[in-house]
Formats: C-alpha cells, sequence, structure tokens
C-alpha cells in the first residue's frame, strides 16, 4: 500500500453536528387488535395505491439524470425554520400513531417534523405486496410540546426524515436503532448506544477548491417487514446537480446494527471527486491535544481513529487529530476490505460527560462488497473549536472519473456498534499520548499495543518518519494494561509535517496494526 498526503489551508467549514432526540421512548399503552388495525389503515389511507419496484425506480432515476437538474424550493414557514434545537426536540412524533404499531412486525417507524436545520421536505411511502402508498403530512401525528404552536391546518408542511425502532425487553419497551434526515445523512447504533457520528449517501467534491455539493434523499419507501422480522428494508431517491441515484438500506439490529448498502448512481455530468461509504464524526481533544483546552474533561470526540484493513491484508490504525489547519489524506490502495471511524475509548473516566456520554458512542465500519478497484481512503481533519461540530470526515475516494450517462453500482455493509474491522490475533492500539520530549524541539510520543502477541523478547519495534529524526526508541512489555509500550521521540528540527509510522513485528512478520500519525509544526 501506498499513501500520498497533502497538507491544505482554506477556511474551515463551520459544520453542525446533526443533532437526534432520546434513544428510547418509554412504554406504549396496549391497543386492541381493532383500534391498531385503524391506526396503521388511517396512517397510510391517505395516499394512492400506485405499482412499486426497485427497477421502475432505476427507469425514473435514469431518465432524471438525462434532463436538466433543477433546484429544489424549500418553502418552510418562517417560524418552523427558525426553530432553536430545544423547540425542535419538543416536536414529537406521537407514539400511538407509530407506523407498524401493534402488528408484531419486529419494527415501528415514525417520522420526523421539518424545522429547525431540516428544512429539506422528503416524501415518505409504505410498500406492501408491490404497491406503494404516500403518508401525507398531518399536524395530527405529531405532538407539539409546550414551547411550539402547531402549524395552521391550511398551511403545507412536510416531512423531514425517518426513524425506527425495535422492541426491547418483553416487547413493551422500544428503542431507537436508526434515524435517516438531512441531505443524505443517516445514522444507526447498536444496542444500549447513543447516537454519535454520521454516515451519508454519498460525498461530492468535499475538500475541494470547487466547493462541495450535497446531494439529498428527496423519497424514502418502507418495505413491510414480515411478522416477527429481524430485518427492515428502506429504498431512498437520490437527486443532486450532479447525478441522480437509487439506494436500498436492509437494516439489521442488534447488539450490532448491520446496514447493507446497495446504490447505482447516473451522473449527468464527469464526476471526479467522489465519496463512497463516506462517515462523519466529531473529534475535539484527547490526551494528544489536551493542552488546546481548558476543559475538565480528560477527552472529547465521537471517534478516535481510522482504521483500514488494505487489500493487501495490511491494518491500519491512524488516531484523529484536530489540526490548526484543514488537513487531508489519503491512503492509497487497491479495493480495500474495510475501513472506518472508530471509537475504542469506551470507559466512562476517559469522558467524565454525563450529559454527552462519549463513552457510549458507537463505531462505525464498511465492510466492502466486490471489487472497488483503485483508489484512496480519503480523510479530512478539519479544525475545530466547540464539539457540535463534526470536523472528521472519512470516505472511499475511486481513482477513476465517474463519466455521464453511464451508471455505476457499488455494495458495502456497515457495521455499527463497539466493534471494528477484525485484526484476528494482531495488537490493536489501544492509546497513543504526546508531550515534550528530552529537548525542546523535540517530541515524544508513547504508545500502547493491546492483544495476543508472541512473549517479550520475541517482539520488535519499527519506527520512521517521512522528515525529521526518530530518536531514543523503547520497547517494554506493560504489566499493568498488557499488551506492550512503545516510546520514542521525534527531532521537529528544520520540519513542519511528518508521517509517523510504528510497527510491532516478530522479525519475520507483523503482530501488531500498524500505527499512522500525522505530526505538523
Amino acid at each position: 500500500m501506498t499513501r500520498t498526503d497533502v497538507s491544505v489551508d482554506p477556511a474551515s467549514p463551520d459544520r453542525r453536528r446533526f443533532l437526534a432526540s432520546s434513544l428510547s421512548v418509554g412504554a406504549a399503552v396496549a391497543l386492541s387488535a381493532t383500534l391498531a388495525s385503524r391506526v396503521a389503515e388511517a396512517q397510510t389511507a391517505n395516499g394512492e395505491r400506485t405499482p412499486f419496484s426497485r427497477p421502475a425506480l432505476l427507469d425514473e432515476a435514469r431518465k432524471r439524470a438525462a434532463e436538466p437538474y433543477q433546484e429544489p424550493r424549500f418553502d418552510l414557514p418562517e417560524r418552523f425554520a427558525n426553530l432553536t434545537f430545544e423547540q425542535y426536540r419538543d416536536v414529537r412524533f406521537k407514539p400511538d400513531r407509530f407506523i407498524w404499531r401493534g402488528e408484531n412486525r419486529g419494527f415501528q417507524a415514525s417520522l420526523t417534523h421539518t424545522g429547525f436545520i431540516y428544512r429539506q421536505p422528503v416524501d415518505i411511502f409504505i410498500v406492501e405486496d408491490g404497491m406503494a402508498r404516500e403518508i401525507k403530512f398531518d399536524r395530527d401525528l405529531f405532538d407539539y410540546g409546550q414551547s411550539v404552536r402547531p402549524p395552521d391546518p391550511n398551511v403545507d408542511l412536510s416531512f423531514s426524515g425517518v426513524k425506527l425502532r425495535r422492541p426491547v425487553g418483553n416487547g413493551d419497551r422500544l428503542e431507537e436503532f436508526a434515524l435517516f434526515q438531512g441531505a443524505t445523512y443517516f445514522r444507526a447504533l447498536g444496542r444500549g448506544q447513543l447516537y454519535g457520528l454520521s454516515a451519508r449517501g454519498l460525498a461530492i467534491n468535499t475538500g475541494d477548491e470547487r466547493g462541495e455539493e450535497f446531494p439529498f434523499f428527496e423519497r424514502f419507501w418502507l418495505e413491510r417487514p414480515e411478522q416477527n422480522a429481524n430485518s427492515v428494508v428502506i429504498h431512498a431517491f437520490l437527486d443532486s446537480k450532479s447525478c441522480t441515484g437509487v439506494y436500498r438500506f436492509t437494516l439489521r439490529p442488534g447488539d450490532e446494527t448491520v446496514v447493507d448498502v446497495e446504490l447505482t448512481l447516473f451522473p449527468r455530468v464527469e464526476m471526479d471527486h467522489v465519496g463512497l461509504g463516506t462517515l462523519t464524526s466529531m473529534f475535539l481533544y484527547d490526551g494528544t491535544s489536551r493542552t488546546r483546552f481548558d476543559d475538565l474533561r480528560p477527552a472529547v470526540h465521537g471517534s478516535d481513529g481510522l482504521a483500514i484493513i488494505t487489500g493487501l491484508g495490511e491494518h491500519l490504525f491512524r488516531p484523529l487529530n484536530n489540526p490548526r489547519n484543514l488537513q487531508i489524506s489519503a491512503f492509497v490502495d487497491q479495493s480495500p476490505r474495510a475501513f472506518g471511524l472508530v471509537q475504542r475509548k469506551s470507559g466512562f473516566d476517559e469522558f467524565e460527560d454525563l450529559e454527552n456520554r462519549y463513552d457510549l458512542k458507537p463505531s462505525c465500519w464498511v465492510e466492502t462488497v466486490g471489487d472497488w478497484g483503485a483508489g484512496a481512503v480519503q480523510l479530512l481533519e478539519i479544525p475545530s473549536e466547540s464539539e457540535i461540530h463534526e470536523n472528521i470526515i472519512g470516505y472511499w475516494r475511486p481513482k477513476g472519473k465517474l463519466p455521464p450517462k453511464q451508471e455505476f453500482a457499488a455494495a458495502y455493509r456497515l457495521h455499527w456498534g463497539r466493534t471494528w474491522p477484525p485484526t484476528g490475533d494482531l495488537g490493536v492500539v489501544a492509546d497513543t499520548r504526546s508531550g515534550q520530549g528530552s529537548n525542546p524541539a523535540f517530541r515524544r510520543f508513547l504508545i500502547d499495543f493491546e492483544g495476543r502477541m508472541p512473549p517479550a523478547g520475541a517482539v520488535r519495534a519499527e519506527a520512521s518518519s517521512s522528515s525529521g529524526r526518530i530518536l531514543n526508541l523503547i520497547l517494554k512489555p506493560n504489566p499493568v494494561r498488557g499488551g506492550y509500550r512503545v516510546v520514542f521521540e521525534l527531532d521537529t528540527r528544520n520540519t513542519q509535517l511528518a508521517e509517523l509510522r510504528v510497527l510491532l513485528t516478530d522479525g519475520s512478520k507483523p503482530v501488531s496494526e500498524t500505527w499512522l500519525y500525522r505530526w505538523t509544526a
């Protein structure tokens, strides 16, 4: 695997983190079979039944891509467009109107209101027996709480997204596990976790001087699950200035929630900067950058590393950073096996945050399906002074361009939970710390590797740097945490940027992940 890296310094974009409501809802009041049937019918009876199939969606997307793009207009009433987060959080879909409520489908769905930063309307359809019926907006579906006045009856409003829930315990309580809302953003989580990083259906020109383009899902189709199903399917139609697209999401919640993604794009124009399997997260600081922030918490981040399994099977781990200037790194590869943004720190004492509970944020990693060809895993680290901004973006960027009027298809599997790309018997990077070295011009680094590795005396450390000098390299067993600790210093004189690399071997093969780190002056 080779790497190419560039460092640029444009103005940092101000990205608001997408915020979600609480993880679960309380126990719902039981409905009689008759009332449950009537509620379900009322939820879907306000739209005409029309045939639905994925081939028909593909045909529509193909035809739409051949037509000039029409910029959508979002005519949201001002008082809903100007809702605060606290006000928007008060607007909730009524639990007794949940889709599939009382039907023992294994899932229930609710819809989200437009307002706050979610101003783009989406159309929602329920699919049953090959027929789709649209759910029309109705203010009676929502409870507006104490702080928001309901819309006037004659005001035409829309939905902004979809939430999915599953029964837990004895089935008398529902737990939310996925949310599709805003552009092509969606989130999921494993059992007992809280929303953290986001996925995106497609990234276009991210970090590009031409400016980023944000495609959006304009319609969703929810397939009605079978009785007591363990998976649910959502279809989505994407539109954008550069392309149209059709997506199929198959979600299987559990201790780890798995989302299979199948997509077909129809470029309107030549697309030379596309991001697949895009993940966005937040990293403010940890032990390597603690001194920049006068905060009582030891760490603040939704993810702490980029993990990659290359096409040749090499395991890489790159701790995340909050740089002073925008950093863009490209990890060039041929058909990678997996990559993702992971949260390896999972102890409450590592964050000490009762409100945000960063110790409960999920990791998410992409398992590729099929041959993804040549390209690079691209990582953007955007300077940020606040934890409300998603300042970390990772995705696969194909090397080849997507020509106009030529379909492009891809598939991958997202894993949301407490795991990361499997490392087998390799030791994993458990911690990274940095501080001043024995000389003011030196920077000292500490790396803890944990896992099943050969005994002391059979392991050696290899360290290198693209510039500067590696000094005072030490490898020693860690009797407290197990595994090994590597300590070294970097002579930073006459260098502004250094790409660091550390690997543990038994003399013939790796026994750990490869630790990568970008140091900047």
